[in-house]
């Protein structure tokens, strides 16, 4: 079979193809062959003829179906692929077929899995609604922050930071995405003693707290940290899943902990900041869903990342859109926030979302606590629909964050 072969615009997928999505620029041939080629490469087919082909390999060719400017659709016969084996998929349809010579630029849009592929994966075991239940938060967003400085404070040092923001008015209080166990600060000891600041914050402020801890490291101790943290009274867990991989990932959410996963995205612009070329953060948002996160990192529209509304708009569709039983996963606005940035948050995201502020809360004049403050009026107001600037007028700690970053 050559190229031009794999290409069928009359061909209807069935209800049990794996049909993706992608953005084509062909190199020195025509864009139908360069379609051809996507779905050759990513099936049974190479850059020529071969004697060893045989007959009944025919009915597994991935097809192009539908060519609309350089958006092609591919369907993949869901026998390529291995129940349950997420990188068997992906090295697929998203493996070599990025390196050829005769594509200028290629970029997976998006992935859709039929229910014989889904039904081998967990997907999240709590979601939107388990987390809401744990904190008793119904109608709002969720406040959390980062610890800053990121990486460097000692681990009492640390979990001082924790106890002001969640009793300044946070829900939650999470690891960066690199700190790890470094002997400043060794994760054991961080989990404990956090652990205890926040049944403190728990009873000062009669609210619940989460404290989301970073496991993220080879696959063995990224088990024996979700079962230390589990041990110790934690309910949340934070990944970085495309650092540890899909595969680790997957085994974390195999063994049924009783945690809610945190997804950070940490890496994932070197696959989804050019437009033209990639995977499309959507399609990592629905692959991280399927294995079962339950929160994830998706832009913000506002602050200090680059994505666009449309692309943040479809990163949070991925995650709250019908996909098999899966439970709908909740997005986290992340990166260069404070509070005057929240009305045009809530704007894109609703009420349904984590916002994760760390220099926005410990950067604010008076500390970390009136920082965190800061951050739930600047949210009360906007429920409230009124004005930033109007609020402050009643509220010192959000006035002095209003005159600080100029809102």
């Amino acid at each position: 079979m050559e190229y031009l072969d794999f290409v069928n615009l009359a061909f209807t997928p069935n209800d049990s193809d794996l049909i993706c999505t992608f953005y084509v620029e062909p190199k020195g041939i025509s864009l139908k062959e360069a379609a051809g080629g996507v779905a050759a490469e990513s099936s049974i087919g190479t850059w020529t003829k071969l004697t060893t082909e045989q007959p009944y390999m025919k009915k597994l060719a991935a097809t192009v179906f539908k060519i609309d400017q350089n958006l092609i659709q591919i369907a993949y016969p869901v026998e390529l692929f291995e129940k349950g084996n997420m990188p068997n998929i992906l090295s697929s349809v998203a493996g070599n077929v990025f390196g050829l010579k005769a594509l200028e630029n290629l970029r997976l849009v998006n992935i859709s899995l039929p229910n014989v592929l889904l039904d081998s994966f967990k997907g999240p075991k709590y979601g939107i609604k388990g987390i809401r239940k744990l904190l008793r938060v119904q109608e709002r967003p969720l406040v959390g922050t980062i610890i800053k400085p990121k990486l460097g404070l000692k681990t009492a040092d640390h979990a001082k930071v924790a106890y002001e923001s969640w009793l300044g008015g946070c829900d939650v209080v999470k690891d960066d995405e690199n700190l790890s166990s470094q002997n400043f600060n060794p994760f054991e000891e961080r989990i404990i003693k956090t652990l205890e600041v926040k049944d403190k914050a728990e009873e000062k402020t009669g609210e619940r707290k989460v404290y989301m801890a970073n496991i993220t490291a080879e696959t063995e101790t990224m088990l024996k940290r979700a079962q230390f943290v589990q041990d110790q009274g934690g309910n949340y867990i934070m990944v970085d899943i495309l650092t540890c991989g899909f595969s680790a990932l997957q085994t974390l959410r195999d063994q049924n902990f009783n945690l809610i996963i945190h997804a950070h995205r940490a890496g994932h612009a070197a696959f989804t900041k050019k437009p033209k070329h990639g995977i499309a953060m959507q399609t990592i948002a629905k692959i991280a869903r399927i294995i079962g996160v339950d929160q994830l990192h998706v832009g913000t529209v506002v602050g200090k990342m680059s994505e666009t509304k449309d692309e943040v708009l479809n990163n949070i569709i991925a995650l709250k859109q019908d996909i098999h039983t899966f439970r709908r996963v909740m997005p986290v606005a992340s990166g260069g926030l404070h509070p005057g940035l929240i009305p045009s948050l809530m704007d894109t995201f609703g009420k349904d979302f984590i916002i994760q502020a760390g220099g926005g809360i410990h950067g604010h004049p008076n500390g970390t606590t009136a920082g965190a403050a800061a951050m739930r009026q600047a949210v009360d107001s906007t429920l409230k629909h009124i004005s930033l600037t109007d609020y402050s007028e009643s509220h010192a700690e959000l006035k002095t964050a209003v005159d600080l970053w100029k809102i």
